[in-house]
């Protein structure tokens, strides 16, 4: 069933910069109230501002800034999303980080810092925002994840632990609320042109990213806002990234070599 967007009420995280804040202006636009979350504020004041300029629904964009690694803030922002907008329908789990390197050569912080922002910040926000979803007008979550939660690669395992971890979570959860009327959907992209990797964890400046070209961040969003829209369930983005999955499922022996010989991360030393 068709969603309509104008009027719904939008918690959305990662919103400074990337596919979050390209979605939170399309959003916006299309008449939706919108609380954006990221940590850098200064780039929040820019998105609300540019929203207030370019909208012509009188939908502008409310924002705070905050870590959502935090237990107090994520509380804080449920709260303060239901103050403006007096209630939920959605809630878009974007925010997240990357590393580059082989597992060995990490200190254990590493995979906990991911872990941390990938998938235990998303799932908490949830618990939080459940209740109050529940309540909504055609409610729903969605998972920002990735190609890499359905197929890992070498440099990257803590990253794909965490968007692994996030599916398999997305998956129950949707069938736990379904009963209740929230939909849950999942939108897998692959490499996207944005700022995630200028802003990699515990990784060396010489180690560089290997994919097979990348998508813009506005046509991400927009292909996340029509998800919404369409109530779609699980949304693997581009032929590359379509490629790699069905690669693993039919002929993964073969795939696997392949990344044993060309998918190694560059070793800096």
């Amino acid at each position: 069933m068709y969603r309509p967007l104008r009027d719904q009420r939008i918690l959305l995280t990662g919103a400074s910069s990337g596919i979050g804040w390209h979605l939170a202006l399309q959003l916006a636009a299309s008449g939706a109230r919108v609380v954006a979350t990221a940590r850098r504020e200064s780039r929040l004041i820019e998105l609300a501002s540019k929203s207030s300029s370019n909208s012509k629904t009188n939908s502008a964009i409310c924002y705070l800034a905050g870590d959502l690694t935090s237990a107090p803030f994520r509380q804080q922002l449920i709260e303060y999303t239901v103050e403006q907008l007096g209630g939920l329908d959605i809630l878009i789990n974007n925010a997240g980080a990357g590393a580059i390197g082989r597992f060995c050569d990490a200190s254990p912080t590493r995979l906990r810092s991911i872990m941390e922002i990938d998938f235990f910040a998303p799932v908490e926000l949830t618990r939080l925002a459940v209740p109050h979803l529940q309540k909504g007008n055609r409610p729903a979550i969605m998972l920002i994840g990735s190609v890499l939660g359905h197929r890992a690669v070498p440099g990257k395992s803590e990253y794909c632990a965490a968007k692994f971890a996030l599916r398999g979570w997305g998956e129950a959860l949707r069938c736990e609320l379904h009963p209740v009327g929230i939909d849950v959907i999942m939108l897998s992209p692959s490499t996207t042109q944005s700022e995630f990797f200028e802003n990699l964890h515990d990784t060396s400046g010489k180690l560089k990213n290997k994919s097979l070209g990348s998508t813009p961040p506005a046509t991400v969003a927009k292909i996340a806002k029509r998800a919404l829209q369409r109530n779609s369930r699980d949304i693997i983005l581009s032929a590359g990234g379509k490629s790699l999955v069905w690669a693993s499922r039919f002929c993964p022996r073969i795939l696997d070599r392949i990344l044993w010989t060309y998918g190694q991360p560059d070793d800096p030393r």
